[in-house]
């Protein structure tokens, strides 16, 4: 019997990690945005308002951490909603803070983009498969978490 190489059989990354992420957020980008264009709204208009729906009011900077985002990011993306009147940024505790709450007409919008959001996602289910879609969410929270562990070992 001859002895097997494990290292020879397991899988090897291939080309740029960062690249083929951003070829696939693209696209599902794309998917998700087609979905939602009758509602007036893309992709990441729609999870922003679910996450100030879900989670508000809250600070603009917690906002940002819980969605992984930058705070000039966040700004940017929070600029057309509150000219919409979907979203307000009000007073906080102090007059130094501030915090982002949905207002009903954002509710309401969110609430008629849900239903091209889930058309969506079962949409992409039926493309790439059920199976793959949740190994898909499995890695990337992997993948998350490890980025998360990184980043409160450096404070």
């Amino acid at each position: 019997m001859m002895a097997t190489d494990t290292h020879a059989s397991a899988p090897t990354p291939v080309g740029c990690t960062n690249f083929k992420l951003r070829q696939l957020t693209r696209r599902v980008t794309q998917h998700y945005d087609q979905h939602l264009a009758d509602s007036g709204l893309k992709i990441t208009q729609y999870s922003l308002l679910t996450h100030v729906d879900k989670l508000g009011p809250l600070a603009p900077g917690d906002l940002a951490r819980r969605m992984d985002m930058g705070a000039s990011t966040l700004t940017r993306n929070l600029q057309p909603l509150v000219a919409a009147g979907w979203l307000e940024i009000g007073e906080g505790a102090d007059a130094r803070s501030r915090l982002v709450h949905i207002t009903e007409a954002g509710r309401e919008t969110r609430r008629q983009a849900q239903r091209r959001w889930k058309a969506a996602q079962l949409a992409l289910n039926d493309k790439l498969g059920v199976a793959t879609v949740a190994a898909l969410h499995g890695l990337l929270d992997q993948g998350l978490a490890a980025f998360h562990e990184e980043d409160s070992h450096e404070d």
